[in-house]
């Protein structure tokens, strides 16, 4: 009798419990990349950190790409709110091709701000980036921000080129590798960018 009477409170409990672990699995995955690295994120540290069964963390995130990809979510909702609601020229009001420029910088930034991040994500799951919502909400973005700055083009393909060089990667290639800045990448965007102008060749 006390059984079904508790029924919808446990329910509670349980998505309540369900939430706070999934907290606790997050902060200890930003604990363990922060002191040693993105690169020694395990599921099995995570489990040790937290005290909560391995099984229950492959149950809540899969496996570490999508733990990394969940830790890199709520940035990328930011990103994402800034590019589509925000203040001009970044969010709307600002002509296309100021946009794309502004968008392509804040997006050289938030790669370099997050790179360990992503290349442990990129490392996980290779194939990934270009099949995640994150990527298609940018390349969407993209595409109809050239579409109204060269009416006529292969706008998808164009977008597609325009994202490739901020690649985890090719980042992680450019600047540590190779001693660019970010600076660097920047002013190259911009070159891209001129090839877009409704005057250009």
């Amino acid at each position: 009798m006390g059984q079904p009477q508790g029924a919808g409170p446990g329910g509670r409990h349980e998505r309540a419990d369900a939430a706070d672990n999934r907290c606790r699995i997050l902060e200890a995955a930003a604990r363990i990349i922060a002191d040693r690295g993105a690169g020694a994120l395990t599921m099995n540290g995570v489990a040790q950190e937290t005290g909560i069964g391995v099984g229950t963390v492959y149950r809540r995130f899969g496996d570490v790409a999508q733990l990394l990809f969940a830790l890199l979510d709520e940035r990328e909702k930011r990103f994402q709110d800034a590019f589509m609601t925000g203040p001009p020229p970044l969010g709307p009001d600002a002509p296309p091709l100021e946009r794309l420029r502004a968008f392509l910088h804040a997006l050289a930034d938030r790669v370099t701000d997050q790179l360990d991040m992503l290349l442990a994500a990129e490392a996980a799951a290779p194939a990934a980036r270009h099949r995640s919502g994150a990527y298609a909400t940018m390349h969407a973005h993209v595409t109809v921000l050239v579409t109204r700055a060269r009416p006529g083009a292969d706008a998808s393909l164009l977008a597609h080129l325009l994202l490739a060089p901020f690649a985890p990667s090719l980042v992680h290639h450019l600047t540590r590798e190779g001693g660019r800045s970010v600076a660097d990448l920047k002013a190259g965007a911009d070159e891209l960018l001129r090839g877009l102008a409704p005057d250009a060749r």
